[in-house]
């Protein structure tokens, strides 16, 4: 908000806007919901904003996690899997969310997603897989993955590996229910309110995403999280966003 035109309370409904909007918002709904007179303001609003959604001290993943990665923008014709990120506009990302076990009421053991974390990556190699894990998920936890060599014993080096091998890509669901269902609702939510992102801003999308996930039951302590988190950050001018986003 530092040297902003945009007035206070006006950044505090925008702040209000984006957490407890169920589907999100977009910079052109924003610009309309605040009577901004140009869509690039809201834009850059929403990325300031955005880089309040990160906590560096908050905690890592725990207990049983799920990770896998995926490509958003589509397949590239010719090209198949995690190979085909090497088109224009494709983008490798990886996603590891928690399991926790609960009993229903008829006494049928069963699971449902917790925290959730996701990163661009750029090649799904054990380096940069290594590299993920050693920033989102606490040594001893134990993973389930398809059984990717990038999960090799190197990058899972303190950590459980439990392999669900998938058998035909259609299935891929089925060994990861919980990280197929975030990146099903992920893509959706990027095409259906945002109409796509392009590749070079898109970890700030992840981070909101991310942000909304692990407090889609709380709106209203998202907004006061994100009230708090974004007084601790350094000021984001356009110039700044612009630069520090390309590829």
């Amino acid at each position: 908000m530092h040297r902003s035109h945009v007035p206070v309370q006006e950044w505090f409904w925008a702040a209000y806007l984006v957490t407890t909007h169920t589907p999100g918002i977009s910079a052109v709904q924003l610009s309309r919901q605040l009577g901004l007179s140009s869509a690039t303001t809201a834009w850059h609003m929403l990325h300031r904003l955005r880089q309040g959604m990160v906590n560096k001290n908050r905690s890592q993943l725990s207990g049983l996690i799920e990770a896998d990665e995926s490509i958003i923008g589509g397949l590239a014709k010719g090209k198949q899997g995690r190979g085909s990120t090497a088109a224009k506009h494709k983008s490798l990302m990886i996603g590891a969310v928690e399991v926790l076990p609960y009993t229903d009421k008829k006494g049928k053991r069963c699971e449902r997603a917790g925290r959730l974390r996701l990163s661009l990556l750029k090649d799904a190699g054990e380096i940069s897989i290594r590299g993920f894990l050693i920033e989102n998920i606490q040594a001893g936890s134990t993973l389930r993955t398809d059984g990717w060599r990038g999960y090799s014993d190197a990058a899972l080096v303190g950590d459980k590996h439990r392999v669900r091998i998938v058998r035909t890509p259609g299935r891929a669901h089925k060994v990861a229910p919980h990280i197929h269902r975030v990146f099903s609702n992920l893509k959706a939510w990027l095409n259906g309110t945002h109409h796509g992102v392009e590749p070079k801003y898109l970890q700030s999308y992840l981070d909101e995403f991310v942000f909304r996930f692990n407090r889609r039951k709380t709106p209203m302590a998202a907004f006061q999280t994100l009230l708090g988190i974004s007084a601790n950050k350094a000021p984001l001018t356009l110039c700044d966003l612009v630069h520090r986003s390309q590829p």
